[in-house]
């Protein structure tokens, strides 16, 4: 009788241990940042690259990056994207509404840029779930960029 009991507490025992270490898996898992899934600051850094080479040759909107101090302003790109994304760097830059005063620009501007966006991210295969995370990040600050 007594090694029944043993037994039974064994595979009791035995399924807990399963159970946490699966959903540890899956805590681990949900765990990992949007930032370490895009491959962190190293293939942010190539994605902004590509995507001021991109902006820049777009005549729609390249005339609002003509007087950009372009090494300054992809350093704080990828510093804005690391952190927004989950990253452990932090953007010190003018806050979207300060950046964009003045600027007028349109729907239609800030439509061609996320294009550029998205091009750049197909060209580095990132996957459609991340695509969407690091667009419903960067989305809402059309509200404080978009002026007229």
């Amino acid at each position: 009788m007594q090694w029944k009991r043993r037994l039974v507490i064994g595979v009791l025992s035995l399924g807990i241990l399963v159970g946490c270490a699966t959903t540890g898996e899956q805590m681990a898992t949900k765990e990992k940042s949007l930032y370490d899934r895009l491959g962190g600051k190293p293939a942010i850094t190539a994605v902004v690259d590509d995507f001021v080479a991109r902006v820049a040759a777009d005549r729609r909107i390249n005339r609002f990056f003509a007087n950009t101090d372009v090494p300054s302003f992809k350093a704080k790109l990828v510093d804005q994207i690391c952190e927004a994304s989950g990253g452990p760097c932090k953007y010190t830059g003018k806050d979207m509404k300060a950046a964009h005063a003045g600027m007028g620009i349109t729907d239609a501007d800030f439509n061609a840029l996320v294009e550029d966006l998205v091009a750049t991210l197909d060209k580095f295969k990132v996957p459609e779930k991340e695509k969407s995370e690091l667009l419903g990040v960067l989305g809402p600050m059309k509200k404080d960029i978009v002026t007229r």
